[in-house]
């Protein structure tokens, strides 16, 4: 017997603690995956310096997750978050693709901030990164 997929959603509520900023890799990334009710919310943290950005975990090009590795969504010089699966390079701090199959597409935006040391999600109208 197999179980049914699991439900995803795209969206967090606002104010839920998901780690230290000092956590994470400065460069860095990590995987988030957050259980709302029943479904499940996949993203991704990236952190340069005091900005720490967040996206829903799945790329524009085939709609898969970026990294075949958990938590290895940057290039090996930690400069661009790259899609493990057909190449696609995009900017840190805005999602943009600037190279590879889905060239101009962005990464769907996960409003995150950082208050008193710790990343937390943020409304959905916010500014998606934020210095401590």
């Amino acid at each position: 017997m197999s179980l049914p997929p699991r439900q995803r959603v795209l969206t967090t509520p606002p104010d839920v603690e998901l780690c230290p900023v000092d956590s994470l890799e400065d460069p860095g990334a990590r995987n988030v995956v957050l259980q709302i009710g029943e479904a499940f919310f996949h993203g991704f943290l990236v952190r340069r310096g005091a900005e720490v950005h967040g996206y829903v975990d799945r790329c524009p090009h085939a709609g898969l997750p970026l990294a075949r590795v958990l938590d290895k969504y940057l290039t090996p010089d930690k400069q661009l978050i790259v899609c493990s699966w057909h190449g696609a390079l995009f900017q840190p701090e805005d999602g943009k693709c600037v190279g590879g199959p889905c060239k101009g597409a962005t990464l769907t935006s996960w409003p995150v901030k950082v208050e008193a040391g710790m990343v937390v999600t943020a409304e959905s109208d916010a500014h998606t990164s934020s210095s401590t």
